[in-house]
C-alpha cells in the first residue's frame, strides 16, 4: 500500500482525521481547561490535577522522608508548573475510529536523583473504554504487569518533552514542531522517488539493509520496504533522540515497523542515528519511541486541513503554534439546541427534534398511542415511531443527523464530561438515550460523577436491571469496566439485582475475580453466599488455567516484560 506525500512527511493517517478532529472537540472540555489553569494560577497543584480527573498516588512529605529534601523540592517546583490539561492534551491515543488515551502506558515526565532514583509519571487508562482518568505517580519506574489485562506498562519518555506539560516550557512547542527550511519536502521527494535509503540519509539516520532471521512459516522481510512504508516524519527523529539522550533516557530504542518487524534506532553521535530493522521479538526489551520524535503535532494537520481553527486549541497550545491567530476560547461546548432532523414518515418528511427529555415527533397524542399499541403486540413501526424507539433503545437505525447528536453525546459520556452531559440533559436530551450497543447513562456512570448523575437518572425512571448488548446491567457494567467502589455501593443501595449474569453467564462473582477485583470482595462474598449457584460452570476452569500461568511466570517467565500489543 503506497503512502500519500502528507504520511511521508509525518502527518497522521488521513483516516485518522475525523477521529482526531473529534479528540480535540470532546477529550479535554473547555471548564476542564479553565478550571485546572486556574487551580494552578493560584498554586493550588493538586486542585488543578483533580479538575484534569488526575488521581495523585504520592504526598509530598512521604517523598523527602524516603529521597531527600534536594529531590522533593525538585518535585515540587515541577508539580507547580504542572499543568495537567495539557498533559491530557498530547497523551497519545488508541485511534482506528475511537478517541480513547493509548491504554498501559507509563509516561515518564522527570527524573530525579540520577539512575534507580524517582520519575515523576503517569500511567494511562487499563482499558480503551473504561475511564479515562489518569494517575500521576512519583517513584522509581518499573515496568510491573496491570492487574486487570495481565499485560505491562509500557514506559514513554517525555522527560526531553517538557513542552507537553511544563507551562515553562510551552511556549517552545511551535520551534520543536517547527519544519527545517526545505528539508521535509527534499525527504519527501526522495521517498516518492523510491529512494528511501537517501531519504533516510538526509535525515540524519544511516540505514543498515541486513535481513533479519526469518521465523518459521514467516515470508523474508525486506528492511528496504519496511522503511519505505513506514509513516513517519524522518526530520523529528534524530533531533529528538539526540535529546532524550541528553535527558539520559537512553540512547537505543525500538519504533514499531510492519509486523512482524520492528525499527530499532541506535543514536551513534549529534543528530546521528543508525537504524536496522529486526524480528519484534528481538526489541522487546528496548523502549518505544515516543511518539512526539516520529509524528508530527495532530493540532498543526488539523489546521493545516481546516477541520479546526486555532481558537479551537488548547490555548497553551494555540499560543506556541499560531501566535497571530488571537486568543484561543478552547474546545466549544456542549450545544444547548440541537435542532431539529428530517425523518421520512408516512410518505413524506417530518421534523424530529430531541426537547424537552423525549425525541419529539410531529404527531398527535392519539397517533403515538396507536403507534405503542402496534409496538406492544409485535407490529412493526417505521418514521418517526421507528426514530423514537431506536433512540430509546439503540437497536434500529437512527436517520444521519440523529446518529451524530447521539454520538456527540456519548462522546462526552466516554471523555468524563460530566458538566457537559448535564448541560445536554438540562437543554432536554432524553436520560432514556441509548447507544449503538443498548448501553445508557446508568451503563455509563463508571465514567461519570455517579453522585450528580445517579439520582437524576432514578428520578427520570431508568431501569437499574436494563439490559445493554452485552447483557450487562448497570452493575454488571460497573464491575466490569473497574467502576468504583462508592458507584458500586450506590448502585446497590439503590436496588440492583446481584443474581444477573451476562451474555456469557458470568455472574457478578466471576467479573469480581475475572478483573482481580479485591476491592469488591464483600460483594463477590455476598454473591456468592446469597446464589451460589449462578454463574458459568466453564469459569473455573479459565480461573485455574490462568492461576497456572501466573505460577509460571513467578517460577522464572517473564517478569513483566513489556507488550507490544499493549
Amino acid at each position: 500500500m503506497s503512502l500519500t506525500e502528507a504520511e511521508l512527511r509525518g502527518g497522521f493517517r488521513q483516516e485518522d482525521g475525523p477521529a482526531w478532529q473529534r479528540i480535540r472537540r470532546y477529550a479535554v472540555p473547555g471548564w476542564m481547561i479553565e478550571r485546572a489553569t486556574a487551580h494552578r494560577l493560584a498554586g493550588d497543584w493538586r486542585a488543578a490535577c483533580a479538575a484534569a480527573a488526575v488521581d495523585v498516588s504520592f504526598e509530598l512529605p512521604e517523598l523527602e522522608a524516603r529521597y531527600g529534601a534536594e529531590v522533593a523540592e525538585a518535585v515540587a517546583q515541577d508539580l507547580l508548573h504542572l499543568a495537567p490539561d495539557l498533559l491530557r492534551w498530547h497523551l497519545p491515543r488508541f485511534l482506528g475510529g475511537r478517541t480513547t488515551i493509548a491504554p498501559d502506558l507509563r509516561i515518564v515526565l522527570a527524573s530525579y536523583g540520577g539512575p534507580g532514583g524517582p520519575a515523576l509519571s503517569v500511567t494511562t487508562p487499563v482499558m480503551t473504554e473504561g475511564s479515562q482518568r489518569l494517575r500521576l505517580h512519583c517513584a522509581p519506574v518499573v515496568v510491573e504487569r496491570n492487574k486487570y489485562t495481565g499485560r505491562g506498562f509500557v514506559p514513554e519518555h517525555w522527560t526531553a518533552m517538557r513542552p507537553f506539560w511544563d507551562v515553562r516550557h510551552a511556549d517552545e512547542l511551535g520551534a520543536r514542531f517547527a519544519e527545517p527550511d526545505g528539508l521535509a519536502e527534499r525527504i519527501a521527494q526522495l521517498r516518492l522517488a523510491g529512494d528511501t535509503v537517501g531519504a533516510y540519509e538526509a535525515a540524519g539516520i544511516s540505514c543498515d539493509l541486513t535481513v533479519p532471521p526469518v521465523q518459521q512459516y514467516q515470508r523474508p522481510v525486506h528492511p528496504e520496504a519496511v522503511l519505505a512504508h513506514l509513516p513517519a516524519d524522518l526530520t523529528r527523529i534524530a533531533p529528538e533522540v539526540t535529546r532524550l539522550v541528553a535527558a539520559g533516557a537512553g540512547d537505543r530504542y525500538r519504533l514499531t515497523a510492519a509486523w512482524p518487524t520492528s525499527l530499532v534506532l541506535e543514536h551513534v553521535g549529534p543528530g546521528r542515528l543508525r537504524a536496522r530493522v529486526v524480528q519484534q521479538a528481538e526489541a522487546t526489551s528496548l523502549p518505544a519511541l515516543p511518539r512526539y520524535a516520529w509524528q508530527r503535532l495532530p493540532d498543526l494537520e488539523l489546521v493545516r486541513t481546516g477541520r479546526i481553527s486555532p481558537r479551537e486549541l488548547h490555548p497553551l497550545v494555540a499560543t506556541a503554534l499560531f501566535p497571530g491567530a488571537g486568543p484561543a476560547v478552547g474546545p466549544p461546548g456542549p450545544a444547548t439546541d440541537s435542532g431539529p432532523v428530517r425523518v421520512r414518515c408516512r410518505g413524506g418528511w417530518h421534523e424530529v427534534r430531541s426537547r424537552s427529555g423525549v425525541l419529539e415527533v410531529p404527531h398527535t397524542a392519539e397517533e403515538q398511542q396507536r403507534e405503542r399499541a402496534m409496538r406492544a403486540f409485535g407490529g412493526a413501526v417505521s418514521g418517526c415511531f421507528a426514530a423514537q424507539q431506536s433512540w430509546t433503545t439503540g437497536e434500529g437505525r437512527l436517520p444521519r443527523g440523529l446518529r451524530a447528536q447521539r454520538h456527540a453525546f456519548f462522546l462526552r459520556v466516554q471523555h468524563g464530561d460530566a458538566p457537559g452531559v448535564v448541560a445536554m440533559l438540562d437543554s432536554g436530551v432524553d436520560p432514556r438515550i441509548r447507544d449503538g450497543r443498548h448501553r445508557g447513562l446508568l451503563h455509563a456512570l463508571h465514567l461519570l460523577d455517579h453522585e450528580v448523575l445517579l439520582p437524576r437518572l432514578l428520578a427520570a425512571g431508568l431501569d437499574l436491571e436494563a439490559r445493554d448488548k452485552a447483557y450487562r446491567t448497570p452493575l454488571l457494567s460497573a464491575v466490569h469496566w473497574g467502576g468504583s467502589v462508592d458507584l458500586v455501593k450506590a448502585l446497590l443501595a439503590a436496588g440492583s439485582r446481584i443474581d444477573v449474569m451476562d451474555e456469557m453467564d458470568l455472574s457478578v462473582s466471576q467479573e469480581i475475580l475475572r478483573y482481580k477485583r479485591t476491592d469488591l470482595t464483600f460483594l463477590r462474598e455476598r454473591v456468592d453466599e446469597e446464589f451460589p449457584d449462578v454463574g458459568a460452570d466453564w469459569f473455573d476452569e479459565y480461573m485455574e488455567y490462568w492461576e497456572d500461568e501466573e505460577d509460571g511466570d513467578e517460577d522464572g517467565g517473564d517478569e513483566g516484560g513489556e507488550d507490544d500489543d499493549a
